[in-house]
């Protein structure tokens, strides 16, 4: 499976160097991002009308970032030569036969002379450097400190996801250390959070081909991936970029600050050592990281515990994924209580998932059709939605379709199945930007509620005596509390968390030492979510309008 068709890839390295002399030039700050600003200056020396240049960027910026990097700059800079060469630009521009390679560069009026002056002002600098440097670190300074993140104006970050990130620090982490939201719900964001590949997470019961569906989509295997029809993965593993292939254990994954897992030390070293990081150079997975789960249990497995908390770290896993696939083997429809229980973790996150029948080619077309109407009814008891979830038909392995059992008109139904779920994998990192601005807005509505939540309950504990019958029966009667925190500030029901969880956390703390509301930090997030999120955005979109 490939996503990235980019012209960067069938670009002469002449050009290659042309390009990044005119990006050099065209990066007015030097973090290797043109801005919209920047965009506006660089492509007017193009003399195309406006409504091209549009164009040009909306193509380019497919992802929503905001910017564009040095791979979509030479995609920009690819589809403004075809537009002067009188070429329609469609969003289809960029799979027609269109001989990149030896595609000229665009005629840039003005331009030579403005990298020529960039040049003298670079000599007269360079000598009074020293021959010092400074290189730029990775993370924003100002990330660590919600002080010095006041002095970042939101004006002056160059992308979406920097905005988000000053953002948090500045006014929605405030609000989550005070009233203990990363206790109670998730944990801190970190920068390599807001920074990570989308993730697709895979689950299903043993032996449903979650891992061969990987090993499909990659078209080879990596390390750590273990098939056969008993329960093979007994690990999460998270199949990601890397330089060379190799397993990393999971507690060195954890603690390791450019990646996005830390939160998942809270769940002990009995999960870490049962999860790893498989890393492999192949280029799908430059742009989607997918996380293989161990096989839920079912029959009599479910009577031996697991060591750590499973429901738990998938849903840890589902608050991060960009996609849940569910996988179901047409032998294997029955949902036993522990993926009972992990399809309820999933709760909240319903958009993301889709099912997927696997190795459908394995029964003929009419046990095929009431093997979907069992699967629909089953799901139906389960979700508890009135909604249809999306169900992908197919047999994801390398192997050809059995047209023995399913026949020619099976053959065209899964090959229009895996067509259609291989576009929604696509379609995973040009949503990527959008899908992280909604989970932030997610969180953040999500940490006001557990704010009134927690404010409501210290404010209801008496002053001197009565303090332990009171927390219990405050425990007891959390529902009513609940309902008396949404009549009072008139939140949606569905921001509340699940009472059962919420009350077993309640119990190892005491609620005198919870902070009192206050209505600054409040005000502050709703501030952020009704004026400088819709400003950011509209600092990033299309700078032609």
């Amino acid at each position: 499976m490939e996503i990235d068709s980019a012209p960067i890839n069938r670009c002469s390295k002449e050009h290659q160097k042309i390009y990044q002399e005119w990006f050099n030039c065209a990066d007015s700050d030097g973090d290797g991002r043109i801005t919209g600003g920047d965009a506006t200056k660089f492509f007017g020396m193009s003399n195309l009308p406006r409504q091209d240049l549009k164009q040009v960027w909306a193509i380019a910026d497919s992802k929503r970032q905001g910017f564009l990097g040095f791979k979509e700059f030479v995609t920009a800079m690819q589809l403004v030569s075809l537009a002067q060469a009188g070429h329609e630009l469609t969003i289809d521009i960029l799979n027609d036969e269109v001989d990149f390679e030896n595609l000229k560069p665009p005629v840039m009026d003005g331009l030579d002379s403005l990298i020529a002056k960039k040049k003298r002002r670079a000599k007269k600098i360079d000598p009074e450097l020293n021959g010092s440097s400074e290189v730029q670190s990775s993370q924003p300074l100002w990330f660590t400190s919600s002080k010095s993140a006041k002095k970042v104006h939101l004006y002056s970050v160059t992308s979406i996801v920097d905005g988000l990130k000053k953002l948090y620090v500045q006014k929605l982490k405030p609000l989550e250390v005070t009233y203990r939201f990363n206790d109670f719900v998730s944990p801190l964001l970190t920068s390599s959070d807001f920074d990570a590949k989308p993730m697709v997470m895979l689950l299903g019961q043993y032996s449903t081909g979650k891992t061969t569906f990987i090993k499909h989509l990659l078209g080879s295997s990596y390390p750590g991936a273990h098939i056969g029809p008993e329960p093979t993965t007994d690990r999460f593993v998270v199949v990601m970029h890397g330089p060379d292939e190799r397993s990393i254990p999971g507690n060195t994954v954890a603690v390791q600050a450019d990646m996005p897992y830390s939160g998942l030390t809270t769940f002990g070293t009995s999960f870490l050592s049962k999860f790893e990081c498989s890393q492999t150079p192949h280029p799908l997975l430059e742009h989607i990281t997918f996380v293989d789960t161990p096989g839920v249990l079912s029959g009599e497995k479910q009577r031996t515990e697991r060591s750590y908390d499973f429901t738990g770290v998938t849903s840890w896993f589902a608050a991060k994924c960009d996609l849940i696939l569910l996988l179901f083997d047409p032998h294997k429809l029955d949902i036993s209580d522990e993926f009972k229980r992990v399809i309820s973790s999933l709760r909240g996150h319903d958009d993301k998932i889709r099912i997927v029948l696997n190795k459908a080619d394995q029964i003929d077309t009419q046990q095929l059709m009431r093997v979907y109407g069992a699967l629909m009814w089953s799901l139906g008891k389960v979700l508890n939605t009135p909604e249809v979830m999306r169900v992908y038909i197919g047999s994801f392995n390398d192997k050809p379709i059995n047209e023995s059992a399913s026949g020619p008109l099976g053959k065209e139904l899964f090959e229009k199945e895996q067509e259609d779920l291989l576009t929604d994998l696509r379609n995973i990192p040009k949503k990527a930007c959008e899908r992280r601005i909604n989970e932030f807005v997610k969180r953040a509505r999500a940490a006001k509620t557990h704010a009134y939540i927690i404010g409501h309950l210290k404010k209801e504990m008496p002053a001197m005596i009565g303090k332990a019958k009171t927390q219990q029966r405050l425990i007891d009667n959390l529902a009513d509390e609940f309902a008396k925190v949404q009549r009072e500030h008139h939140l949606p029901a569905g921001d509340f968390p699940n009472v059962e969880q919420f009350r077993e956390r309640l119990s190892g703390y005491n609620f005198d030492k919870f902070e009192k509301l206050r209505s600054t930090k409040i005000q502050s997030v709703d501030d952020m979510l009704g004026h400088d999120i819709p400003k950011l955005l509209k600092n990033f979109q299309n700078p032609y309008g």
